[in-house]
């Protein structure tokens, strides 16, 4: 089945275009959501979730503003952003049981080798303290900049005028 056929079923909303469109997109879908989310059956729910949201707004799909790939691309996206967005998600992280993180504690030279690839740290170490934990909570544990404001109990203000002169300092060792 063609792509312009399986959206004219869509459209009517036929039980077999569901089918097809699942067939036809969902391990790709599913290759972004897991890159995002980094939890398999998070991402599966994701999935799904995102197959509803296909269904039920195909309506607003418009074929002028791209093609019907990239349109369920973003669906996919956007949603995985909001998962890891979510209380509920970020909870769930928080409250992982210890035997999730023996073997990180057991080589600690690995995590900090991931997540340092380029060797930035050893910069950020030459920065102000705050400027550290600023970016070390924005850059290396991907919080938000409101995330960092309450972490802190800082205006958010602060916050961004902060990381914004330590990213200024951070360039000027980088010579960039």
């Amino acid at each position: 089945m063609s792509q312009d056929e399986l959206l004219v079923l869509i459209y009517k909303k036929d039980e077999r275009a569901f089918t097809h469109l699942y067939d036809m997109y969902s391990k790709s879908l599913f290759s972004v959501i897991n890159v995002l989310i980094k939890n398999r059956e998070e991402a599966e729910d994701v999935l799904q979730e995102v197959f509803v949201k296909i269904w039920k707004n195909i309506d607003t799909y418009n074929e002028s503003k791209g093609r019907f790939y990239t349109w369920i691309l973003n669906i996919a996206r956007n949603t995985s952003i909001d998962k890891l967005r979510s209380k509920n998600f970020n909870n769930s992280q928080k409250n992982l049981s210890s035997d999730n993180f023996v073997n990180l504690l057991d080589d600690s030279n690995k995590l900090t080798n991931r997540i340092d690839t380029i060797g930035i740290q050893e910069f950020v170490k030459k920065l102000k303290p705050k400027c550290i934990e600023i970016i070390d909570l924005l850059f290396f544990k991907g919080y938000t900049q409101q995330e960092a404001s309450e972490e802190l109990a800082l205006p958010l203000g602060t916050i961004k005028t902060q990381n914004r002169n330590c990213i200024n300092d951070l360039r000027n060792y980088l010579k960039i």
